[in-house]
């Protein structure tokens, strides 16, 4: 019988006693028999003592091990945090200098541009001065053509000479 049910059955038999006379809180009880009803409580409550403590003391150890297994598991989640965070800061700091270098690779650019346009335009400039005194020259050169030509001065010994231009 569970010590549970058999403290209620004591219960009741000190409830359905005889009161003393001329007593309130006093009963009358067979001595025997509430003796007897003692000792069997007594000789079942170190079994289920033994039990309820060692289920206590299971309880504790699971408990304990839940705490530890919490406290790895938060240790845990704050490295991963803190690595996170770590690697958010260089994926941060490398996009800013990734950022900083592609501004100067393009003012870089930019600038080799313009160096490269003054150069094309100044090699032009000069390209252009060179034709136009050619041109000039081509046409003073044509012009004495011409003009020697009208004036009939084509003679052999001249033809030997280089031209004037």
């Amino acid at each position: 019988m569970d010590p549970l049910d058999r403290i209620d059955e004591l219960i009741a038999m000190v409830e359905t006693a005889r009161s003393v006379p001329m007593s309130r809180n006093n009963c009358m009880v067979d001595r025997g028999e509430m003796i007897a009803a003692l000792e069997e409580l007594r000789g079942e409550l170190p079994a289920d003592l033994r039990r309820a403590a060692a289920l206590l003391e299971e309880r504790d150890k699971i408990m304990e091990a839940g705490k530890r297994e919490a406290d790895r598991i938060i240790s845990e989640g704050e490295a991963e945090h803190a690595r996170l965070v770590s690697v958010n800061e260089i994926t941060v700091s490398a996009e800013h200098e990734g950022a900083r270098i592609i501004a100067e690779a393009r003012a870089e650019a930019q600038r080799l541009r313009e160096e490269v346009d003054d150069y094309v335009d100044t090699a032009l400039a000069n390209f252009e001065q060179f034709l136009t005194r050619a041109l000039a020259s081509i046409e003073r050169g044509r012009d004495k053509m011409h003009a020697l030509r009208e004036i009939g001065t084509f003679a052999g010994d001249e033809a030997e000479r280089p031209l004037p231009f």
